[in-house]
């Protein structure tokens, strides 16, 4: 009887020390670790847009190579959710992004339900650094009473830290090696500074005015043939469908004076009729782009580097050279801020 009685004040004192100690212990849990990765914001973020994405760098895939993983879509997005099922080391339970902000932060709501019934938080922030970013990961959760108990005697930074620092570690690694092997296309995009993108345009209709012009007189001609222009296709009843464009057939430097076009795309067929107007349609097809930034007198250097471009690539040109005047000089007087797309059709 006696032993009996010395069992159950052992036991009741075992039950204090346990509730005493799940009391006493930590009623959450906070876990971070940060790193500077060496690529631009976006393409860090890339990386972890969608659960998918971010299932490559998790260092828990490590942990279990045979891990059952399934998804609720197959892009990103606030409410897409995974389930996930493995060995020990890694459990079963439910993740959900619960807030996105582009470039800047992913959220995630997660549901332990193996070894352990837990609900804790996994966020992402990322701090734009110039060319770089640093990307903090950061774990919050409420703990529960046997948690309590088990924390008194572990440390959560300890266990789940290094994990984190590892995930980290190889979210970096993809970023760093992506901004890598962007700087090299963007290098061999670029001629003479200007970057020149590869693009495929459709066909495109122009209504107005072709003649040889004197180079120093290309800006009344402009200032005469495309308001003519727009005035000419809104009598015909057809849209305008983009802005100013010139068509450059022959630039003839002995002679100081180019076979110029001047007139205003229009959603039409190519057999439309304008008065006062000529039609000319561009096929369909690839062309070289560079986005110019400047005044018009300075962009005889873009074209350069589209030249030394063409002869590079050994491309030949399949239609007349077009420049688009995206910005309307009477409502932004400073030409830094004028922005001409140039396109040159090649076959």
């Amino acid at each position: 009887m006696r032993a009996l009685k010395t069992l159950l004040i052992i036991l009741l004192a075992v039950i204090a020390l346990a509730v005493i100690l799940g009391l006493m212990g930590p009623k959450s849990s906070t876990v971070s670790r940060s790193v500077v990765i060496h690529a631009t914001a976006p393409v860090v973020y890339a990386h972890a847009n969608s659960l998918q994405h971010m299932a490559e760098w998790s260092p828990w895939s490590k942990k279990d190579a045979n891990m059952e993983v399934t998804y609720s879509s197959e892009e990103g997005g606030v409410g897409q959710t995974s389930t996930w099922s493995g060995n020990p080391d890694v459990g079963k339970g439910k993740q959900e992004i619960s807030a996105m902000v582009p470039d800047k932060a992913v959220d995630l709501k997660i549901t332990f339900i193996e070894p352990f019934e837990a609900v804790a938080e996994a966020d992402l922030d990322l701090i734009a650094m110039g060319d770089s970013t640093k990307a903090t990961w950061t774990y919050s959760g409420e703990n529960g009473f046997f948690s309590r108990i088990y924390l008194m005697f572990n440390d959560m930074d300890k266990m789940i830290g290094p994990d984190f620092q590892d995930g980290l570690s190889q979210l970096k690694a993809l970023a760093e090696t992506d901004a890598v092997n962007m700087a090299a296309a963007d290098k061999a995009k670029t001629y003479r500074g200007f970057r020149i993108e590869t693009v495929d345009r459709p066909e495109i209709t122009y209504a107005g005015k072709r003649d040889m012009v004197k180079w120093e007189k290309l800006g009344e001609y402009f200032e005469k043939v495309f308001p003519q222009s727009f005035q000419a296709v809104g009598k015909a009843n057809k849209e305008p469908s983009g802005s100013p464009t010139a068509l450059y057939y022959k630039w003839d430097t002995a002679g100081q004076k180019t076979d110029v076009f001047a007139g205003v795309p229009i959603a039409a067929a190519a057999d439309v009729k304008v008065p006062g107007c000529e039609i000319v349609t561009i096929p369909a097809g690839k062309a070289l782009m560079i986005v110019y930034h400047g005044s018009q007198e300075k962009s005889g250097q873009a074209h350069e580097a589209m030249d030394d471009m063409m002869a590079a690539k050994g491309l030949h040109l399949r239609a007349a050279v077009v420049e688009e005047y995206m910005t309307n000089p009477t409502q932004e007087p400073d030409t830094a801020k004028w922005v001409t797309n140039i396109y040159y059709p090649v076959e």
